[in-house]
């Protein structure tokens, strides 16, 4: 019979993958409470900010879309690794490129947010 002990993940590379799915879910967590914050002020800012919030909501929509996606890819490509070296470093490459995109969409989100804002100000 086969010995099933060729099949165990190593107890360091569960860590590493624990580790790696804690910095997405971490990256993941500041983008969504980026979002909620600007939803919160859109609720609180009214009239002048309707076209900042439109643009806001389609951005974020966008985003939502990329980041569906990029976890399909990521699925799909982990269904295609040979063995665990090649498992892990597509599991690495798509913690850095999804951390890398929760930053940038991050900023472009509080950079609308800004700009929003500064739109609602009242002049004078």
């Amino acid at each position: 019979m086969s010995d099933k002990s060729q099949f165990e993940i190593p107890d360091a590379v569960r860590e590493l993958a624990e580790r790696n799915v804690e910095q997405a879910r971490s990256a993941y967590g500041q983008f969504m409470d980026m979002a909620r914050k600007v939803q919160d002020t859109i609720a609180q800012s009214q009239g002048a900010m309707a076209a900042g919030a439109m643009e806001l909501q389609s951005q974020m929509a966008k985003f939502a879309e990329e980041n569906i996606q990029a976890s399909f890819r990521f699925a799909s490509d982990l269904s295609r690794a040979r063995d665990l070296k090649e498992y892990m470093e597509i599991q690495q490459r798509y913690a850095q490129r999804q951390m890398t995109a929760y930053a940038q969409q991050a900023q472009e989100l509080g950079t609308l947010m800004s700009e929003a804002t500064q739109k609602a100000k009242p002049r004078g």
